[in-house]
């Protein structure tokens, strides 16, 4: 998986069952984001790699296609039993990969994950579709469930690990073969996914080129997408890179699916408990920096409690700690890049004069792209901060009149994929839920995922689903096939 080069560790493709360098030999630099130093290098693939990947997943796909879905089932099996085994590297990985605390990665990730994976794997053999019938007198019709072919798919850098699962166990539990891209600044955890996937396609004797990695950066994704072997192009990232995605696929009628950027309304009214609720939206909002597009960053507030919960949003912010991986008191780590750091502080040196910062709203130390949680108050819907994802730990507060402004204000954004009401009157959620034009509506509660239902949005938020059976469909294409009775 990796050598050493110097200091810094060597980081390789993963291609038809082979660790390879670039073929020109270019490489990137990978930051820890807890102390702003490389120390460690990825390839930077160009066409030659993303050729030869390509290669390697079509020459994989027909056998891999052909074998029943209980076969493929249990090499996703092993696999999930692989990860658990080697867990430990894992976390290390992807807690130097994000700067993410070990305990969280540890009780957040890992377990998801598994699960995940073990979901997909009783997937594989769920299939639905109409039953056979005649809907034209003398003849039988019936539906095929089939794989779509090669995926080229490019995970992101928040949750480079679990995203990677997100993208590749759906789509080998139908059948296709995958091309993953990770992002450039946290190719280690997916480089050792690639070793342990590799490991048991090896073990069980299947072909080698059915799941790749190549590394590197936007112009090796873009050639990914690009590339006419792929069927479908998978990716997670911002509303840019995904309308980018779309536009290349569309040169060869690619199928796109695409998760991408949020920024979720929490609307909390007169009625809510406000401690339970305060505690519970500071960790959604808090929780990987807020580098989460469902984080619960943008909350309206009745006015009738708007002074009070803002007042305990800040204690909250103020008792929540960012800090080293080791120290378990810890709720996040530091944001992913140097880049991502001035983001977030350009949108607080940015705020409008009416804004008011009620806790936070600075650098945390002098090493490292840490920065301390942050909540804003006294916001209009049209100011920036309120409008474009922040994508950190920066929780904003609006004060609402009545239940149709909440919903016009929640609604009033690009974004549509996650939302969350707090309220004890369950007719009013109700209606809520119905209003509320995002992919998922969460009451008195905000983040939980399980796997066996749908995540993704609407709008500029994306589409297509991922986990749930939702989600395996999408990795699935629909064939009709009619025969005669005569």
């Amino acid at each position: 998986m990796t050598t050493e080069q110097g200091r810094l560790r060597k980081l390789r493709n993963y291609i038809a069952g082979e660790f390879r360098d670039a073929a020109d030999g270019r490489t990137t630099e990978v930051v820890d984001p807890a102390t702003g130093e490389a120390y460690a290098t990825a390839p930077l693939s160009a066409a030659a790699d993303v050729d030869a990947a390509m290669a390697a997943a079509e020459a994989a796909f027909p056998a891999w296609r052909d074998l029943v879905p209980g076969e493929r089932q249990k090499v996703l099996l092993k696999i999930a039993d692989r990860i658990e085994e080697r867990a430990e590297e894992l976390i290390a990985a992807e807690s130097r990969n994000c700067g993410k605390p070990l305990a969280l990665v540890r009780s957040e990730e890992i377990p998801p994950m598994v699960d995940q994976i073990r979901f997909f794997a009783g997937a594989a053999r769920m299939l639905e579709g109409r039953s056979a019938g005649e809907y034209m007198d003398g003849f039988t019709s019936m539906i095929r469930r089939e794989p779509i072919g090669v995926c080229a798919q490019v995970a992101p850098w928040n949750y480079p690990m679990m995203m990677a699962v997100w993208k590749f166990a759906p789509a080998l539990a139908a059948g296709n073969t995958v091309v993953l891209k990770p992002s450039d600044t946290t190719p280690v955890s997916t480089i050792l996914l690639a070793e342990i996937i590799g490991g048991v396609l090896d073990e069980l004797g299947h072909p080698r080129g059915v799941f790749n990695v190549v590394c590197g950066d936007r112009d090796t994704g873009r050639l990914m997408v690009e590339h006419p072997v792929p069927a479908m192009a998978s990716i997670t990232g911002s509303v840019r890179a995904g309308m980018q995605v779309a536009e290349s696929a569309s040169k060869d009628l690619k199928r796109v699916h695409l998760e991408l950027g949020g920024k979720a309304p929490v609307v909390v009214f007169e009625d809510t408990d406000i401690a339970k609720a305060v505690g519970d939206i500071a960790m959604a909002g808090y929780f990987n920096a807020g580098q989460d597009c469902t984080a619960a960053t943008r909350v309206l507030v009745h006015e009738a409690i708007h002074d009070e919960f803002v007042t305990a949003l800040a204690k909250a912010a103020a008792d929540t700690k960012t800090g080293a991986a080791d120290d378990e008191d810890v709720l996040y780590g530091p944001l992913n890049n140097a880049n991502q750091l001035a983001q977030v502080q350009r949108f607080i040196d940015g705020l409008p004069a009416h804004a008011k910062i009620e806790a936070g709203g600075h650098r945390v130390g002098e090493k490292g792209y840490f920065f301390a949680p942050t909540v804003v108050s006294g916001l209009k819907q049209d100011d920036e901060i309120v409008q474009r994802e922040v994508f950190g730990p920066v929780i904003t507060v609006q004060s609402f009149r009545d239940e149709d402004q909440a919903v016009e204000w929640a609604n009033g954004v690009e974004y549509a994929l996650a939302s969350s009401v707090w309220t004890k009157d369950h007719a009013r959620a109700m209606r809520m839920s119905k209003k509320l034009d995002f992919g998922c509506v969460w009451i008195n509660t905000h983040i939980p995922l399980v796997a066996e239902m749908p995540h993704g949005g609407f709008k500029k938020s994306g589409y297509g689903k991922d986990l749930s059976g939702y989600g395996f469909e999408d990795y699935t294409r629909v064939k009709h096939v009619m025969t005669s009775l005569d």
